[in-house]
């Protein structure tokens, strides 16, 4: 997929909020500065706002920009980031900035919400009868306002398509870096997220917060035993083996891995696998039998069922869409 225009839509940007000015620069991050070497062309990136030039408030930043909403109406995608705390208290938004998402949703755009913006596009009713989420602090007002949004609790983002939602702070990188592995293919996404020096895949189901009850010293035993899972997928794994390896009891593993991650072991390694073949399907001409084996699912078959279960794609067609690989 061409990676086309990206809108990040504010509401003023002389008078942004923390959590705002933190959204800005995670989402410049990703796609504002150039990538030639991973893909080229890489994402246009617009900071567009609704009063985009007025005077600099007394306090907090401000940021100018030349943008306004006739360019958020005309974007690829359009990633909205927290709202003010007034909406958040029952205030409202500006009319035209609404009739604007609208306008870009109606026009093909792809809807992406940080944190609260997903309050935007739920007063737009773009995520009426649709799976969202938000940070977990406001999961129950979303749900209580706009009841025809189906609130998903817990979960890092939620991908329907074409409309994004994440939880908040660092769940919003996560989304940025699904959105680049979704247009350019795991492998640029994790390249990226390396220089940027963070987790390359964390999947949206992911839970938004640890249990922080889990002691350093089992946190620092169950990071080393991931790591090490992960690093060798080809092999039969099982909670037994990996509990043995951390040693912990089955039980205890199987309760602080699903802390940690807030998936079951079992889910999380098939995560990895699923990703390990994302990468491979890309950047290999390996045959789907020796990647099934280098992800540790035996057969093709069973490759082929995970695969499209999880990313709805066959192996064979997300090759022939993503495949960096030369040909044979």
């Amino acid at each position: 997929m061409t990676p086309g225009s990206v809108a990040f839509a504010v509401i003023n940007a002389t008078d942004m909020q923390v959590c705002e000015v933190y959204e800005t620069a995670i989402t410049n991050a990703v796609f504002g500065d150039p990538q030639p070497d991973l893909a080229d062309p890489w994402y246009d990136l617009k900071l567009c706002a609704v009063t985009a030039d007025q005077p600099p408030p007394a306090r907090g930043i401000s940021i100018r920009t030349d943008h306004g909403l006739a360019d958020l109406v005309a974007a690829d995608t359009v990633i909205v980031p927290s709202t003010p705390d007034s909406v958040l208290r029952g205030g409202s938004l500006p009319a035209e900035f609404i009739e604007a998402l609208r306008a870009a949703a109606a026009g093909g755009a792809r809807m992406v919400s940080l944190c609260t913006g997903a309050f935007a596009l739920a007063e737009a009713g773009l995520l009426d009868g649709r799976r969202a989420t938000t940070h977990w602090m406001y999961t129950a007002d979303l749900a209580a306002r706009y009841p025809a949004v189906d609130v998903v609790e817990s979960v890092l983002y939620v991908d329907e398509g074409d409309l994004l939602t994440s939880a908040g702070m660092t769940a919003g990188l996560d989304l940025c870096l699904h959105l680049v592995r979704r247009d350019l293919g795991s492998a640029v996404a994790s390249q990226l997220a390396r220089r940027m020096v963070v987790s390359g895949h964390r999947p949206g189901g992911q839970a938004q917060f640890v249990d922080l009850s889990v002691p350093d010293s089992d946190a620092d035993r169950l990071a080393l035993v991931l790591d090490w899972a992960a690093a060798h997928l080809d092999e039969p794994l099982t909670v037994d083996g990996l509990a043995r390896r951390a040693g912990m009891s089955t039980r205890t593993f199987f309760r602080r891995a699903q802390a940690a991650t807030g998936l079951t072991p079992l889910k999380w390694l098939l995560n990895q696998r699923v990703a390990r073949a994302q990468s491979l399907l890309e950047t290999t001409d390996l045959p789907i039998e020796r990647i099934s084996a280098a992800c540790g699912f035996g057969t093709a078959n069973t490759l082929r069922r995970h695969f499209t279960a999880l990313l709805g794609v066959t192996p064979t067609d997300y090759r022939t869409s993503r495949s960096t690989a030369p040909a044979r």
